[in-house]
């Protein structure tokens, strides 16, 4: 029994070593060599492997932050996601909301004041909001305020536009028109058809989700990408995810940036059926993981709202070159029981004790403001 032990380690290692040694020569690794590292459960090597891409895919010493705010123009949503704790159904006159445009602009106004310099708006599948209502918002927001509007998932491009009967290319053509800059990655959850049908059966399959970013992909626009996992899928299926995401970025390179975060369980309807809940060290390992295999995407950013902000600084030795937003509004998550807040002073102290110089940037990564030592 020893002996088969000593004999199936010697095995496995070399395995991690040789995923680990093709990615550091520059060499793109395999949906089984991802899987073989998530599985190795050697965090300080693949950790270490991270790293160092991390620091030839962006400049070393320096981690990025942005200051924007997360606005949920409505919470009313009729696709019932199992995961979500935040939408209420059509018709809740009690806690179903659309903000009005007074308060709309005086959110971005305190944005701004705070130095901000994007929103990122998002808001479900609302059935009485049409394409005029965004288009108009849009306009109407691109004519006072100097802001970025990085605004609806590609779930709810594709509402707007079965509502409107055309193809989501031509909604999103519209909505560019009229002020929308860049798309937010939301509704990808994970990129499996199976897991999708437990999840959320009623939004985007896949390909739907895939398609609408190539096409704004080919509009012009850039994109973010994100996972999130620890509910009902398979470390195979996450890899899978990873692969959908790699082969569009070998494409049109839309993609500026990768974000993953575990699901939040509270208060959310998929909750009794999750047997396992994802630790830090599940968390740190599954984005080193994506910083090795993502190698065609240049940012990956630390979820400090769901992991919190010591997790977050972690995480900035294990593949991530960005900390993401200080998040000066945050209602999803929060929904689901999780709640973190920071200013921009945390982030710089943050950023700065893990031994990094502090850099705000816009939504584009163009640098705003270098917090020098």
């Amino acid at each position: 029994m020893g002996y088969a032990c000593r004999v199936s380690t010697s095995v496995a290692q070399p395995t991690v070593r040789e995923a680990l040694d093709k990615a550091l020569s520059g060499e793109r690794i395999s949906d089984e060599d991802a899987a073989t590292l998530l599985r190795s459960r050697d965090l300080v090597a693949v950790g270490r492997a991270a790293n160092e891409l991390r620091n030839r895919a962006s400049e070393p010493g320096v981690v990025t932050f942005i200051v924007d705010r997360n606005l949920n123009y409505s919470n009313i949503c009729y696709t019932d996601c199992e995961f979500c704790a935040f939408y209420r159904r059509p018709g809740d006159t009690r806690e179903g909301y659309v903000l009005p445009r007074a308060v709309i602009f005086k959110k971005i106004e305190e944005t701004l004041a705070l130095g901000g310099t994007a929103l990122l708006m998002q808001g479900g599948h609302n059935p009485d909001l049409g394409l005029d209502w965004y288009e108009d918002l849009f306009r109407a927001i691109k004519a006072r305020y100097p802001i970025h509007l990085h605004a609806l998932s590609p779930s709810e491009i594709q509402h707007i536009a079965r509502k409107a009967k055309l193809t989501p290319s031509e909604t999103l053509g519209r909505l560019r028109d009229a002020g929308l800059d860049s798309l937010p990655g939301g509704g990808a959850e994970i990129l499996v058809d199976r897991v999708r049908k437990i999840i959320s059966p009623k939004k985007t399959t896949s390909d739907e989700w895939l398609q609408i970013m190539r096409a704004a992909h080919r509009l012009g626009m850039s994109t973010t990408a994100t996972m999130m996992w620890g509910h009902v899928e398979t470390l195979e299926e996450r890899v899978e995810h990873l692969r959908r995401i790699r082969e569009l970025q070998d494409e049109l390179h839309g993609f500026r940036a990768f974000i993953s975060w575990t699901y939040q369980p509270d208060h959310t309807a998929l909750a009794p059926r999750v047997t396992w809940t994802p630790t830090s060290f599940d968390y740190l390992l599954m984005q080193a993981v994506s910083r090795i295999y993502l190698d065609n995407v240049e940012h990956i950013q630390s979820s400090w709202v769901t992991q919190g902000m010591k997790i977050g600084q972690v995480a900035l030795a294990f593949g991530a070159d960005d900390m993401g937003s200080i998040m000066i509004e945050e209602n999803v998550v929060s929904a689901a029981g999780t709640t973190h807040r920071a200013s921009t002073e945390d982030f710089v102290h943050t950023i700065r004790n893990a031994g990094y110089r502090a850099r705000q940037r816009d939504t584009l990564y163009r640098t705003v403001r270098d917090h020098a030592a």
